[in-house]
């Protein structure tokens, strides 16, 4: 593989990192305080009581409406996690398919924002290309360890 400046290795990298710094940027934009007294749970809960799909609707109200605070925890310090993941590079292969799964499920419930359909549908391609190119390889944690 051809590339200018970096190696295709190192590319990767930089997409990888780039896309921890967004991960990164989505918790700490959101207003902690209100997170976790339900303010993003409640939120979400009226995207997907409009819902289109049935699944969606009856899906959030099995998982995420009964357990709104165990909830945010999850998306607040998930987002975290990945964030740090895939900047670091730790443990990179799993935070790929988290986010990955992250961004798909998102996509799911915010169908017709198309800001949020856009922002989701790269996040998740730049995943999928960086599990694809095995983004773990330069400039991570991963590679210092000789994992994967």
């Amino acid at each position: 593989m051809d590339a200018i400046w970096l190696t295709g290795a190192e590319w990767l990298a930089v997409l990888r990192i780039g896309l921890g710094l967004w991960w990164l940027e989505s918790w700490r934009h959101k207003d902690k305080r209100s997170w976790f007294e339900g303010g993003g749970i409640a939120w979400a809960a009226e995207i997907a009581a409009k819902h289109r799909w049935n699944a969606v609707r009856s899906g959030f109200g099995v998982v995420v409406r009964p357990r709104p605070r165990v909830m945010a925890y999850v998306v607040l310090y998930a987002e975290l996690a990945l964030g740090l993941g895939l900047v670091l590079g730790f443990l990179t292969p799993v935070a790929l398919a988290a986010g990955l799964l992250l961004n798909l499920i998102y996509l799911v419930l915010m169908i017709h924002d198309w800001a949020e359909q856009g922002q989701n549908g790269m996040m998740a391609l730049i995943s999928l290309v960086g599990l694809g190119g095995m983004a773990w390889q330069t400039w991570s944690v991963d590679s210092a360890l000789g994992w994967f």
